[in-house]
């Protein structure tokens, strides 16, 4: 006997920024010291070592193939030395991102959390390429879809109906969501960055994503040709969507930043996979 596909919904469900589940607070403040001017890398380390849970963290992937310091780490002002302020910072967010999806992850969760950090890992590559700066970028990627991360977590069972509504009936996906969860993962990013109080430009990463045109010419500007990268490579949320070819997007990259990838697709997605491996073990 067949089964029925979701209908969408009747009814819109509410969703008040301030019922969601709060980010991990050292993450914030370490997103919030991008805006700092008198912020040092001793600040950073004492606030990764006010918190055991990301001490540990951060110790485990200073020492782990995705850092590869030729020596072994044993506290965190050492990893802060040697990591630097701006990696050490987008680890911790990395990690917050981590928390914040919880234990264990649902596939739809997981899903979440590998789109982005392979969309951080892209946009670092193509902007390192283009020297500017790959470490605001990895921020960047991280948390560009952190609207639908809270979609996600606050209203589980209607973003699991969009879903496999969306396999049935293959449809943009911002529309979408409006249907099931009363706005789309873009409003709920920009209400998010006014709600835990981030720096400005976050709006424009976490609202413009989607946005279609432009060119990528800042580490910001890079982060919706690697979410759409990320979507090629096998990494997206949605299974229906069809983001176009890995040899489109490349093309669409700065020039600069189109030999820093690999002719093959396959070879980069293999890379990415093993750099998420690292950061989702224990």
């Amino acid at each position: 006997m067949a089964t029925r596909a979701a209908s969408a919904p009747e009814r819109q469900p509410l969703w008040h920024p301030e019922d969601v589940p709060p980010f991990p607070a050292v993450a914030l403040k370490a997103l919030n010291m991008m805006a700092g001017t008198d912020t040092s890398l001793r600040d950073l380390c004492d606030l990764i070592r006010s918190d055991p849970a990301f001490s540990t963290e951060v110790l485990r992937l200073a020492n782990s193939p995705l850092v590869a310091f030729s020596r072994d780490i044993t506290n965190v002002l050492q990893a802060s030395m040697l990591l630097g302020f701006r990696r050490l910072r987008s680890l911790v967010i990395a990690v917050g991102l981590r928390a914040y999806l919880a234990e264990p992850f649902t596939p739809l969760l997981r899903s979440c959390w590998r789109h982005s950090l392979a969309c951080a890992t892209i946009a670092e590559r193509a902007t390192k390429a283009c020297l500017l700066d790959k470490d605001f970028a990895f921020t960047s990627g991280v948390m560009h879809d952190v609207g639908r991360v809270v979609l996600v977590v606050s209203m589980p069972g209607e973003y699991a109906r969009l879903t496999e509504f969306g396999a049935e009936h293959p449809r943009d996906l911002l529309p979408l969501e409006r249907e099931f969860c009363g706005l789309d993962h873009c409003q709920a990013g920009a209400i998010l960055v006014k709600e835990w109080a981030l720096p400005e430009v976050f709006t424009a990463i976490t609202s413009c994503h989607h946005d279609a045109g432009g060119t990528a010419s800042s580490g910001a500007s890079m982060v919706g040709l690697a979410c759409q990268m990320a979507d090629v490579l096998g990494f997206g949320v949605e299974a229906y969507r069809n983001p176009g070819s890995y040899e489109q997007i490349v093309s669409a990259f700065p020039e600069e930043a189109r030999s820093c990838f690999p002719e093959d697709g396959r070879e980069l997605g293999a890379e990415i996979l093993r750099e998420i491996a690292l950061l989702e073990s224990e």
